[in-house]
């Protein structure tokens, strides 16, 4: 347990540190805000060590929420990466110390290029924040490694920095989740905006159960099935009924040997076939229940949509 609460005490400090960034902020955010607003090219994020990671994850953010962006190593810039920055683009450079050489030497060709400079710092009396067009602050009272060392609380408020950046520009762009769609077409996360619940549906081992099966038997394939429901159907595969969560507790309590019918809802949710994925897991997260069958125009069941497909 000594463990676990050094562990808490852990993230309430980084929570705490987080806190104390949003009471404040002001009116430099706003102007970084509409200044990435502005640019017609791309948001350039750069960085190095620790700093530049957070930068990578950054950029990703920001492409993947409609802010055409990548990340460029602040020591690669010098030696020939500058050449990807354009006159349309705008530079987040990040720092937290303000003083690092390699992003404080690309200043003079971003000047020359003519691009809004934006710093993300935990110092704003550092020569970087000095000489870019906006600073933001991310100063946190102490990094959360015991030794106060290794950059932990100040990266993680780098990183919010940049999300929030990126969240606020997404909000008055009016970026929706068809938008998003777009630009995550792959993976589980690909799969549940763009598909469609009769793509990702289980359809074998179902948790049946005919009209006339015991509460006993319900309880056994609802086990089996590990979906937390069993369901009910007629000889032509018509749903009858559900025996969710709920309906499963009460049978618990009742003759083992009494029909499961009699507890089962009709009036239970479905879904349907043609239903997006994003739609079925809110209905399934709205339910509250790992797994909600879907049925047909004519309630014919056609299997289960699970929240985690």
């Amino acid at each position: 347990m000594d463990i676990v609460n050094r562990a808490r005490a852990c993230f309430e400090e980084q929570a705490s540190a987080l806190s104390a960034i949003a009471a404040r902020l002001d009116g430099r955010f706003a102007q970084a805000v509409e200044m990435l607003l502005e640019v017609r090219g791309r948001v350039v994020v750069t960085g190095i060590g620790k700093s530049g990671h957070i930068g990578k994850k950054i950029a990703a953010t920001l492409a993947s929420t409609g802010t055409p962006s990548f990340f460029v190593h602040a020591a690669e810039a010098v030696h020939g990466d500058l050449g990807m920055i354009t006159e349309d683009d705008a530079v987040l450079l990040l720092s937290y110390s303000g003083e690092t050489e390699e992003v404080l030497r690309l200043l003079p060709s971003l000047r020359d290029l003519g691009v809004p400079t934006i710093a993300i710092v935990g110092n704003l009396e550092s020569r970087l924040a000095k000489l870019s067009d906006v600073a933001l602050d991310v100063n946190v009272r102490r990094e959360t490694c015991p030794n106060n060392l290794a950059p932990t609380s100040s990266t993680l408020a780098t990183l919010a920095m940049g999300d929030t950046l990126a969240v606020s520009l997404a909000r008055i762009r009016h970026f929706r989740a068809e938008d998003f769609a777009r630009f995550h077409p792959g993976g589980s996360l690909g799969r549940r905006l763009t598909g469609r619940v009769r793509d990702a549906m289980q359809t074998e081992s179902l948790p049946l159960l005919s009209a006339d099966a015991t509460i006993e038997e319900a309880l056994v394939t609802a086990l089996r099935g590990r979906l937390g429901l069993a369901l009910v159907t007629d000889e032509c595969g018509v749903l009858l009924g559900v025996l969710g969560p709920r309906e499963l507790e009460s049978a618990l309590a009742i003759d083992r040997s009494s029909l499961a019918i009699r507890l089962a809802s009709a009036d239970h949710p479905v879904l349907a076939p043609d239903a997006s994925m994003e739609q079925a897991v809110k209905r399934i997260r709205l339910s509250g229940m790992a797994a909600l069958p879907v049925v047909d125009e004519d309630r014919r069941l056609l299997g289960v949509a699970r929240r985690d497909e």
